[in-house]
């Protein structure tokens, strides 16, 4: 599902400030959209150009028992407000993408253990609350099946997209396609590499030495001063600090390892690679590359892509699910 037209170039919020460059879906059928994090919430409407007007972030309602009816409450009151402002827009569906495990098939956000809830029938919910189709999904493999058709990864049909922030989460696409398992595929970051603990109780998780948060923790750990995030530690590692640099080093050959396995199992044309850490640029993607190849031999190397929609990914695509469930193209 590629847009033929031309992509608008920025995301307005209310006031009309500029927000993102390089943002839109293409032209289609207007809807509405909502990205629900564990802290924020972005909505938005999409008009019929597939600009973002109305963007803004609010505060995800805490967790607890009632949380899902509690957190369709709140998107149905963003809604009405976004409507209000936008009299002129009708959606004609509604995206809605959210954390943990979820079987987007059934509709249902299977866990959240930030958000509180299991087995919670978030799409009926919110159809009754919307009164329009609503297309459902989890939030990573959305943004990555928005990065396929709009950004980093549209020019592979097969490609793993890898966000690296305080975690890190992944999707795989296959011939074009989120590869979902019932919403367990795709935990790159808590694939077991190693022997060390991880917060999710396993052992040698990718997470726990490779993610942007893990990387600022354990140079903080063995260094005794608190580093301004990764990006600071790869500086120091560029400048000769010792601890900084053997930190790096090994978050590297994790992603390498982890790359290689990737690679050797279902020979991905491209690993597209977003989140803080992509910003590292070369530091990154040259470094991951050339690691990549020593490990390997016949294998087919992917190409290492930096993702283009960052922090507007999942919005996105919660706006181009929500245009194909009507439309048909997903």
């Amino acid at each position: 599902m590629h847009p033929t037209s031309p992509i608008p170039d920025v995301v307005r919020d209310v006031s009309g400030e500029r927000l993102a460059a390089a943002a839109g879906i293409g032209a289609g059928i207007p809807v509405l959209a909502f990205d629900v994090g564990g802290t924020d919430i972005k909505s938005a409407l999409f008009d019929a150009d597939g600009t973002a007007v109305g963007l803004r972030r609010t505060p995800t309602p805490t967790g607890g028992a009632d949380s899902p009816a509690r957190l369709i409450a709140r998107l149905q009151e963003l809604a009405d407000e976004l409507r209000a402002q936008h009299p002129h827009l009708a959606p004609a569906a509604v995206g809605l993408i959210v954390p943990g495990i979820v079987d987007a098939e059934a509709g249902v956000g299977v866990f959240s253990s930030n958000l509180g809830w299991r087995d919670a029938p978030l799409r009926a919910l919110a159809e009754d609350a919307f009164d329009l189709p609503v297309a459902f999904d989890h939030d990573v493999r959305t943004a990555a099946w928005a990065e396929h058709v709009i950004g980093g990864a549209r020019a592979y049909q097969d490609a793993v997209v890898l966000i690296i922030g305080t975690g890190i989460a992944g999707t795989l696409l296959f011939d074009g396609r989120p590869y979902t398992a019932g919403g367990y595929a795709g935990e790159i970051g808590h694939s077991p590499i190693g022997d060390w603990p991880c917060p999710c109780g396993a052992r040698g998780c990718l997470e726990a030495i490779a993610s942007a948060g893990a990387i600022a923790r354990r140079y903080a750990e063995a260094s005794g001063r608190t580093p301004d995030g990764a990006k600071e530690v790869i500086a120091l590692a560029a400048s000769g600090d010792e601890i900084a640099a053997r930190v790096w080093d090994e978050a590297l050959d994790a992603l390498a390892l982890s790359a290689a396995q990737l690679t050797a199992v279902i020979a991905p044309e491209a690993i597209v690679i977003g989140g803080g850490l992509s910003r590292a640029g070369g530091a990154l993607f040259d470094e991951l590359h050339a690691r990549l190849v020593d490990r390997l031999s016949f294998h087919r190397i992917p190409a290492l892509v930096p993702a283009e929609l960052l922090g507007n990914a999942g919005i996105l695509g919660s706006a181009l699910i929500a245009r194909a469930l009507v439309e048909g193209e997903r």
